[in-house]
């Protein structure tokens, strides 16, 4: 029988045009969504936003680039540090240096074509220049995320002197000029492990990198995190578990964290694109990799001396991180959206 609200006036069940009632129809979707976790929902929202999926298979290229340089240089069968127009000077001009060849050199066997002056390979450059920066990007923003977690949620659960303590020691490194001190501190990080005398390795210019690079950029994510979980701990799921005796520890991990998740995952997908330019600003200004290892931001800084003569050596890497910083951007506002579909405007 048909249910009084299912009926018409007439007590007969309403049924679309095709015959279907469309009430089972809403039911149908509604039992659908509950039934689904709230990651499986922001999983298939993010499906149907074509821009993230565009972005996401353009970021995956890029890793798989960075990954799979070693393979990527075998198979190509050159390096990014052989100078093969020292090696073979048909290859160079001899009076002005730059390629012989038109638009930088590029043909068959250089497909990205050749560096001016030294010559050597600019796309096996561009491909370890990619692993490189990918490399301390990624290894920064997994620190600074741990520690903006461990900072911002301490804070904000535990409140009091922890918080104010905390607080201003976050307002301290922010008061910070972010640029101006990476390029102060990139220097006397160097200068107090290394004598001026000898040359720096490659692995602890690395290292500083990533050190001056997580401890000035963790603090806007503790900062958010501070503010969400002071709104979180008063209420009434946080006040339940303290009440019935659960330890601070675990009301952070089961309460707490996966309530801020949103925030961390959206800050996350946005810092890794600005370590990376980051990265290659340091290294633009000389204060960052130097010769001979390849970079994204040693390449701007040579193809600088070269674009009144050929820009073709600044044209890859530019569009490159063009693409790259782009895609990551795009991708972050599709996890946003995905994830908490309130904040799409």
């Amino acid at each position: 029988m048909t249910s009084p609200s299912q009926a018409g006036p007439t007590g007969i069940a309403d049924l679309g045009p095709s015959g279907i009632d469309p009430h089972s129809i809403s039911l149908g979707k509604e039992e659908e969504l509950t039934g689904r976790s709230p990651g499986q929902l922001a999983w298939r929202r993010f499906r149907r936003d074509r821009t993230g999926v565009v972005s996401a298979y353009i970021v995956l290229f890029f890793f798989l680039v960075a990954i799979l340089a070693p393979v990527i240089g075998w198979l190509y069968g050159k390096d990014p540090y052989t100078t093969y127009g020292l090696d073979r000077p048909e290859l160079l001009d001899p009076i002005t240096s730059y390629p012989t060849k038109p638009n930088g050199g590029i043909d068959g066997e250089f497909w990205f074509g050749i560096e001016p002056k030294l010559g050597r390979d600019v796309l096996m450059q561009l491909v370890y220049g990619i692993r490189m920066s990918l490399l301390i990007g990624v290894v920064v923003t997994v620190l600074c995320t741990v520690t903006g977690i461990v900072i911002g949620v301490t804070a904000g659960y535990m409140g009091g002197r922890t918080d104010y303590f905390l607080g201003r020691f976050v307002d301290l490194l922010l008061s910070f000029p972010q640029q101006l001190s990476f390029v102060a501190f990139m220097p006397v990080f160097t200068a107090l492990f290394v004598s001026p005398q000898k040359e720096t390795p490659t692995y602890f210019r690395v290292t500083v990198l990533i050190m001056v690079l997580w401890i000035l950029g963790w603090m806007p994510l503790a900062r958010l995190l501070r503010s969400q979980v002071l709104s979180l701990r008063e209420r009434e799921f946080v006040e339940a578990a303290r009440v019935s005796g659960a330890p601070p520890w675990r009301i952070i991990r089961k309460e707490l964290l996966p309530n801020v998740m949103t925030p961390i995952l959206v800050q996350s997908t946005l810092m890794l694109p600005n370590f990376v330019t980051l990265e290659a600003a340091l290294s633009f200004l000389g204060v960052g990799l130097v010769e001979p290892t390849p970079d994204w931001g040693r390449m701007f800084a040579k193809g600088a001396g070269f674009y009144e003569g050929d820009i073709t050596y600044m044209f890859f890497p530019g569009i490159a991180m063009v693409i790259f910083v782009v895609a990551f951007n795009l991708l972050g506002d599709s996890v946003r959206d995905a994830i908490d579909p309130k904040t799409k405007h």
